[in-house]
């Protein structure tokens, strides 16, 4: 074997260190920040809970309105503790999971469909580098978003159920609690989502993955008989939000270290996945 030979192996197979971290993650968050498309999703995001919890509040108003007058609406509001208006902030979280979680899937979807990653990939050759900060600027993105949102919406719903006297204290330590776990939630679901845009490549297919794994699962494991699906149904991601907010723990579902791990779970496997299908396959 020549020498030349020997040369261009080693040159194709060795790859140099590259620029630093933290250079790569501000070269990704500028990228992040100046996308048209990602600042509409991260506002629609923000205007979906506002939105949304000033009309849970509105609702919530009316329930209680009836509740005084309607003994069953009084006894489902005793059920609860008499607290119904703690989860008003994060009714827009179903809402803010999808569009946060497509945002996730199209950060890396789309560096594959446009043809950028051989452009990243050609400036950072370790391709983990890239991902891992794609990772940290959208799960970032998605918990502060999901938190300041999460606070707006209280003040908006505030002046709205004063209306009912109703009590929604921002402070108490079930709504804190609440910010907290949904907004941890929102940016699990964005990193899935960019891990399913990292495996399939397609934005569509990576959406609609998405999309089956949170919204349709859980409809068709509720809706096909036996005790495997019912038990099944309690491993989801989807539906390991409620067991960790819940006030006290509700008959049939995990308990909240048993949810903090399964979803945890839900995002080391995939991520993990894609990272290991980034090394191996071609750009």
């Amino acid at each position: 074997m020549s020498t030349t030979t020997l040369d261009r192996k080693s040159m194709r197979n060795s790859v140099g260190p590259g620029p630093a971290f933290h250079r790569v993650l501000n070269s990704e968050f500028i990228k992040f920040r100046t996308l048209l498309s990602t600042l509409i999703l991260l506002a629609s995001t923000a205007l979906v809970m506002v939105g949304f919890a000033a009309l849970s509040a509105w609702g919530t108003g009316q329930f209680a309105e009836q509740a005084a007058r309607d003994p069953e609406a009084a006894a489902a509001i005793a059920a609860q503790g008499g607290d119904i208006a703690v989860t008003i902030p994060t009714s827009g979280i179903a809402f803010a999971q999808l569009i946060l979680g497509s945002l996730g899937v199209l950060l890396m979807s789309s560096e594959f469909t446009t043809g950028m990653a051989r452009s990243t990939f050609a400036a950072v050759p370790k391709r983990l580098s890239p991902f891992l900060a794609k990772l940290i600027v959208v799960m970032v993105s998605a918990f502060l978003l999901t938190a300041v949102s999460t606070f707006i919406a209280g003040l908006v719903s505030l002046p709205i159920v004063d209306n009912y006297d109703l009590k929604l204290d921002l402070s108490s330590s079930q709504s804190v609690k609440l910010l907290l776990v949904n907004s941890i939630y929102v940016a699990a679901v964005a990193a899935i989502g960019m891990a399913l845009g990292t495996i399939v490549r397609n934005s569509a297919g990576g959406i609609m993955s998405l999309v089956g794994l949170f919204f349709v699962a859980p409809i068709a494991f509720q809706l096909i008989p036996g005790d495997f699906f019912v038990e099944a149904r309690k491993y989801l991601p989807g539906n390991t939000i409620n067991p960790m907010t819940a006030v006290e723990h509700v008959p049939d579902t995990l308990e909240v270290w048993q949810a903090a791990l399964v979803l945890g779970a839900w995002v080391v496997v995939p991520v993990a996945l894609a990272m290991v299908l980034l090394k191996k396959r071609d750009v």
